[in-house]
């Protein structure tokens, strides 16, 4: 039997751009990480070891660089589909490119009661995140946009239970009938297509996950996770699909008997590991296929 060369992509991971706009007094900040994957006619590169058709990785963190400048950032959707679209459209060799963007947010250092023009303080753990994958193999370019948020933490001290689940021998776990729920989000939603209010949209999004996330009773994280989910999709007609990746960060009640104490739902043990994961995907019955959107280069190996 032969061997031959199957799947294959390179590019250049997290290249951490910063875009300081000077235009007034007052300067802005767009704090990025970006990294790209390209996929092609790159075979020879792989097997002789010839490079003629291979665009350097260190020419597309530059290429990122450029594109701050002489583009601007804007909503990292765009950004992320610029790139993409120049990666296939002007390197002959290339047939698929992806580019994802992780944006990190900033306030403004607040004096006097004012935000200074040019002093910030980095605004939490929370990820805004962009993906635009470009595909030009077929009869006409293909486009997905997948956009999301990481690192979103939310908890709630009521309004969860967990109870009446499977049980061995080996189970030990006791029915909780009211629990703290907590947990650091991600959610990736994918675009029906590229025509899309994107700042708008992500806001919409991340209220309706954080709304449903409060109000809704939760008798398992797996149902909270589908109900955020098709309230997204029942609010916006342009996103085909959402992800969510949800770990259950866990709160034990804590023993104060041996203290004469009682502790009625008061002080909890948080414990970070290990953690139940819940995942889902909700989408919307004869939406667009997905292709390679959800090809992340993490996910190749």
């Amino acid at each position: 039997m032969g061997i031959v060369l199957g799947d294959d992509q390179y590019g250049k991971a997290e290249t951490r751009v910063v875009r300081i706009y000077r235009d007034t007094a007052r300067h802005e900040i767009r704090d990025l990480n970006v990294s790209t994957a390209l996929r092609g006619d790159f075979a020879a590169a792989y097997l002789t070891g010839d490079q003629a058709k291979v665009l350097p990785t260190d020419t597309q963190k530059n290429t990122c660089f450029a594109y701050a400048k002489e583009r601007g950032v804007g909503d990292i959707e765009d950004y992320a589909l610029a790139l993409a679209n120049h990666f296939t459209d002007d390197i002959g060799s290339v047939r698929r490119a992806r580019v994802d963007v992780d944006e990190y947010r900033w306030e403004r250092v607040a004096v006097d009661g004012a935000g200074h023009a040019h002093t910030f303080v980095r605004a939490g753990h929370e990820i805004r995140s962009a993906a635009a994958v470009i595909d030009t193999g077929g009869s006409v370019k293909a486009q997905w946009v997948v956009s999301g948020v990481r690192d979103l933490v939310v908890l709630k001290s009521t309004g969860s239970q967990f109870t009446g689940f499977l049980r061995d021998r080996y189970t030990t776990l006791p029915d909780a009938g009211d629990r703290i729920l907590a947990t650091s989000l991600t959610a990736q939603w994918r675009y029906a297509g590229t025509e899309v209010a994107w700042g708008e949209a992500f806001a919409q999004v991340r209220q309706i996950l954080l709304e449903r996330f409060a109000v809704v009773y939760s008798r398992a994280l797996q149902q909270t996770l589908w109900e955020m989910g098709s309230a997204v999709l029942a609010a916006r007609d342009d996103i085909a699909e959402i992800r969510l990746s949800a770990p259950n960060k866990h709160h034990f009640l804590v023993d104060l008997s041996p203290f004469g104490l009682d502790n009625p739902g008061e002080v909890f043990h948080a414990d970070d590991r290990p953690y139940g994961m819940i995942q889902c995907a909700v989408l919307r019955e004869g939406g667009p296929a997905a292709g390679p959107a959800w090809e992340a280069p993490a996910s190749f190996a």
